[in-house]
């Protein structure tokens, strides 16, 4: 078993501890006052978990007792009221208890989904049609009949109010977050390599929810104790639970090769019994998302099973159906805009109000695409004499303070209104709602090695590149964010990603 080093913020020690190596924990985590707010992850999650039981148990309530009032006149609802038969109060009760027991059994509440993704949604709305259609069956078995269409309308309704809850418990939770509150006290196990790397994806990431107080590395040649040093301590891997308690951890996460044996990860889970502190295994699987991944033990044997990426069959169907609804409805609701932005552009500068130009799509397949002009007419000709000005990276070419852009431009640009005709490509077949950029047939011609495979699906009209930060991108996590896309995309993520785009084109960041 390797020895470890201990990196970590404790008192000066004494003289059985003669070998530390003393670091503040704010080297981990950027939220300093993390140490002004010890609350342990464990008391606040479960705080946070009673917040949403009570918003949730309130709208339920409420919910039931709309659906049953849209059976009265508005009139005459007190005499409704007092002539309800007992059994349909106790019904009422009922129902609105097992969606409550429900959205506990899918673990909406649970605190490794909270604050993060699109996880917390997706139970939400899977315990709500479980409720719904368990009510349905009963009623059919009881022959009481269907609910009315007033009551099916509140119900769903209340599901939405229920999505609307957790998505504003959330932004709460993110800025209490912010404050170095309602963070989990972890500690790092693993080589120095693997430590830095997972301390690097936690560092200043809100959705992680870690406070890294602690970090326990296998020894290297430069901190390896070569004298009787008072600054360096070393102990062996039986010690983590303990060092774990000692820091009031909530949490202890094994990072990737952690190089002290094949029983290793069982024992700590044994040491940890009756702790308050989770055991976490991080991996380096690179760009593969949950879904894809699945566990099947064999034999005391956990094999993981890493699906393989699909680029053909029923969810691509699914994708370019919800492409073709999608952008017909928009080309109708945003014709007046349209209309505006193409006078707007027409007035500004001379030269026609859209713009052309040649991308290539899915399969190495090139298309024409539109946008509302934002530069001079004369703009491509120009391009040459910025050359060396040029603020990009790779192969993209950026301008912050492009002198080509407009007035009008520059405006359409900073809120995205200039890829609005873009909807066009997206009901043609040319481009999909949710994609990789779409590159132009010079970058493509650069592209090397594993960077062909965001060429596996249709570019689209927003991406991760769109919510992520956009021309403030370099070429590098341009690229990984598109390919973590290709390879893990799901309509769900899709529509979180539509979500996204409108909050960053109402607070603009990156577009230039």
């Amino acid at each position: 078993m390797s020895e470890l080093r201990k990196i970590l913020p404790l008192p000066k020690p004494d003289a059985e501890r003669n070998h530390l190596r003393l670091v503040d924990s704010t080297d981990f985590h950027p939220l300093s006052t993390t140490a002004r707010h010890p609350e342990s992850g464990l008391v606040w999650a479960r705080a946070y978990e009673k917040k949403l039981l009570i918003t949730d148990a309130s709208i339920i309530g409420i919910t039931m007792l709309v659906a049953l009032l849209t059976r009265a006149e508005l009139s005459n609802i007190p005499q409704f009221l007092a002539a309800l038969n007992p059994l349909m109060w106790l019904g009422l009760i009922g129902i609105a208890v097992i969606w409550l027991l429900l959205l506990q059994i899918f673990h909406t509440r649970d605190r490794t989904v909270i604050g993060t993704g699109a996880n917390e949604y997706k139970r939400l709305i899977t315990a709500s049609m479980a409720t719904f259609g368990l009510l349905s069956v009963t009623l059919l078995i009881v022959e009481a009949g269907y609910p009315g269409r007033g009551a099916v309308l509140t119900i769903a309704g209340g599901v939405f109010v229920l999505l609307a809850s957790r998505w504003s418990w959330r932004r709460w939770l993110t800025r209490q977050r912010r404050l170095g509150r309602a963070l989990s006290r972890a500690v790092i196990v693993g080589t120095k390599t693997e430590v830095d790397y997972v301390v690097s994806k936690i560092k200043g990431n809100l959705t992680a929810a870690f406070a890294v107080v602690g970090v326990l590395a296998e020894a290297d040649e430069e901190h390896s104790p070569k004298s009787a040093s008072p600054t360096r301590y070393k102990f062996g891997a039986d010690r983590v639970a303990e060092t774990a308690a000692e820091l009031g951890a909530d949490a202890v996460i094994v990072a990737g090769d952690h190089g002290c044996g094949n029983d290793f990860i069982r024992d700590l889970a044994w040491q940890l019994e009756g702790t308050a502190a989770e055991l976490i295994l991080a991996s380096r699987l690179a760009n593969v998302a949950g879904p894809r991944i699945h566990f099947r033990p064999v034999e005391g044997l956990p094999l993981i099973h890493v699906e393989i990426p699909q680029f053909e069959g029923g969810k691509h169907v699914v994708k370019r159906g919800l492409d073709i609804a999608v952008s017909a409805v928009a080309l109708v609701i945003l014709s007046p805009l349209f209309l505006l932005l193409t006078l707007a552009v027409r007035l500004d500068s001379p030269g026609g109000a859209f713009f052309s130009q040649v991308r290539v799509g899915r399969n190495l397949e090139t298309f024409r695409m539109f946008k509302f002009r934002s530069m001079v007419s004369d703009a491509s000709t120009r391009l040459a004499e910025l050359a060396e000005h040029n603020e990009g990276s790779g192969v993209l070419f950026k301008l912050r303070n492009d002198p080509r852009v407009t007035t009008v431009g520059r405006f359409i640009r900073k809120y995205s209104l200039d890829e609005l005709p873009q909807i066009w490509n997206v009901l043609k077949g040319n481009m999909s709602l949710v994609g990789p950029r779409p590159p132009l047939p010079s970058e493509v011609s650069a592209y090397q090695g594993k960077v062909n495979r965001r060429m596996y699906i249709k570019p689209g009209l927003t991406g991760m590149w769109q919510i992520n930060g956009r021309s403030d991108l370099n070429w590098e996590d341009s690229m990984r964010l598109d390919l973590y896309y290709v390879e893990n995309w799901s309509v769900v993520g899709d529509l979180v990603i539509m979500w996204r785009t409108f909050k960053v084109i109402l607070r603009p960041v990156g577009a230039y």
